[in-house]
């Protein structure tokens, strides 16, 4: 493991960590160069034991050794620098001490990811990273076994995505289904039952599903919700019964209610 310190917010050598802040130069850049950054000693520690391939790491001294162990099994370059140059290196106070960059893994199919699984979510152009992060925890921890995003669907593998949903990203297969709604025929023709979620009371609750067959959610955005080719792609419209002139529900927490009523009785 090589250890360097930097003092020149310039130098090349850190061009994987700059700009952070730049959201939309982060989406274009990071799958163009094929890498994604992890945050934190429990978010890297996950991507590393998922296989995923580290290029290097940048934080303060103070951080290095409370996370040495994965860098010497890395052997990865390790950038230190103090504070005030790891901000405006990155462009915010990292409070989580460490970052590491990592090599992206080539994207699987639709058929490898789904072929045994029996509840799988559908991401719909979401473009919040914070709710798709939320969706693929809640994914992780309520039994649904792969997440399938569509062409415009924010980037799982962004920042911010990955941070909130705690590493769990790493952990719950994904891909993206091309093209768009069309790809749905191949899953019903395996045998998923694809439902839309919806607020209109004169859908079937959620809770009436047979649970006994595969299911595909889909979910959309959080303005307008799901879009009407998706809709009329889709075996059926859902909804979650809700009180209270209550109309509808945050993406996040409505998959996750989802999820739950489709776990095994």
């Amino acid at each position: 493991m090589a250890i360097i310190h930097i003092s020149d917010v310039q130098d090349g050598r850190v061009r994987d960590f700059t700009q952070l802040t730049d959201v939309e130069l982060r989406k274009v850049r990071e799958p163009e160069e094929g890498l994604f950054l992890a945050e934190g000693d429990k978010v890297i520690r996950r991507a590393f034991t998922a296989g995923y391939t580290p290029r290097a790491a940048l934080m303060t001294e103070r951080w290095f050794e409370s996370i040495r162990d994965v860098l010497d099994a890395t052997g990865c370059t390790t950038y230190l620098a103090d504070s005030q140059t790891l901000e405006s290196i990155t462009g915010y106070r990292v409070h989580r001490g460490a970052l590491m960059s990592f090599e992206r893994k080539p994207l699987r199919s639709v058929d490898d990811i789904t072929t045994v699984a029996r509840r799988i979510v559908i991401l719909e152009d979401l473009v919040d990273h914070t709710n798709v992060g939320a969706i693929f925890r809640n994914a992780a921890a309520l039994g649904v076994e792969a997440v399938l995003v569509t062409p415009s669907c924010a980037d799982p593998l962004y920042r911010r995505s990955i941070k909130v949903s705690m590493g769990t990203v790493f952990a719950v297969p994904w891909t993206r289904i091309e093209p768009w709604p069309d790809g749905l025929k191949a899953l019903q023709e395996s045998g998923f039952t694809c439902i839309s979620m919806t607020p209109d009371a004169s859908a079937r609750s959620v809770r009436e599903l047979d649970l006994d067959q595969r299911i595909a959610v889909v979910v959309g955005t959080e303005g307008d919700g799901l879009s009407q080719a998706a809709f009329d792609a889709c075996d059926e419209q859902v909804r979650i019964p809700m009180t209270g002139d209550v109309d509808s529900l945050n993406v996040s927490v409505a998959s996750a209610i989802t999820f739950f009523a489709l776990q095994d009785r």
